[in-house]
Order: structure tokens, then sequence, then C-alpha cells
């Protein structure tokens, strides 16, 4: 059993690195087989089609954005600099994959993955700002979420610590709190 995980992580990996060099359209599942030395039903006993690899390959990220939100929503002391230090070290943690959902926004989209990932922000939104939130609120905190996002993913080799100080208080600053 722990082989076949092993194996299916393997073939997760090399998608991954091949969706990210040529797009997910332009990545055969043959392809990934013959990079790993494996035969194309040997893939598909793991996968069943690229969609179903490319949705493998997003879900923890979805699963653990989807876990950090909840955790956020059902506090009522969490404060908005929590809020965004939790959501760079998520999006610091997902950014391979958060580069992904980016690259190939269309076959996401065809998967119904990047309505989620859309829809974080109008939560995040209502844990800062409230339910009834203002247009200047909702754009100040798509401002702030989205650039924050970014700032994980157009600085890679920056030094966590520091990305994640600048980061943090330009979204602050953006969002106008603390």
């Amino acid at each position: 059993m722990a082989r076949q995980s092993d194996t299916k992580q393997r073939i997760m990996q090399t998608a991954r690195e091949l969706f990210a060099r040529q797009g997910v359209q332009q990545t055969s599942l043959q392809e990934i087989a013959d990079r790993l030395g494996i035969t194309k039903p040997a893939l598909y006993y793991h996968f069943t089609s690229r969609e179903d690899l490319v949705r493998s390959i997003v879900t923890p990220l979805l699963d653990d954005g989807e876990k950090f939100l909840s955790r956020m929503e059902q506090r009522s002391d969490v404060t908005p600099r929590e809020i965004v230090e939790g959501f760079f070290d998520f999006h610091h943690r997902h950014r391979k994959d958060m580069l992904l959902l980016l690259t190939e926004m269309t076959t996401l989209a065809e998967l119904g993955l990047i309505d989620v990932v859309l829809a974080w922000r109008g939560r995040l939104t209502r844990i800062v700002f409230g339910p009834d939130a203002p247009l200047w609120q909702q754009t100040r905190a798509v401002l702030a979420f989205g650039g924050l996002q970014d700032c994980t993913m157009q600085f890679p080799d920056a030094p966590f610590d520091e990305l994640k100080a600048a980061a943090v208080e330009a979204a602050c600053a953006a969002l106008g709190t603390d």
C-alpha cells in the first residue's frame, strides 16, 4: 500500500512539474507515464483522467484553505493582522500550486476550482469588515488579499521572514487596519 501511495505522489509531482513548464492541456498522460518509466495503464490505475490528476494536485490546497477560513470564521476574537498573517502563511505553503491555478485558469475554471478560490476573498472580507461591507472596504480587501497572494509568488527567493513582514504590513495598510 505504501508503494502505491509513493507512486501516486511521484505521478503528482511529475505532473506538477510538466504542467508548470508546458501547461495542463499541452501535457499528455502518456508523457507523464514516460517520464516516470511506468505504463499509461499504471497511471490510469491512480488517476482516471488528466482532470482527475489536476484536481488531486489542487485539492490539498483547497482543503487547507477551507480549514483556515473555517477557523477564522469561528473565532470572534480574530484580528485583521492575524487573518492576514495566516493567509500569507497559507499562500506561501502552497505557492507552487497557486501558480498552477493562475497559469491554468481556463482548465481550473472548467473544474469549478477557480470559483472556490475567488469566494475565499468574499469570506475574508466578511471576517474583517462584516457582512455589509461597503464597496470601498470590499475593494481594500481584494487588494490586500490578492496582493498578499501575489507577493508569495512574485518573490519566491525572498527570505520568508522578510517577505512576510513586508507583505503583511502592505496588506494591513491596504485594509486600513492596525
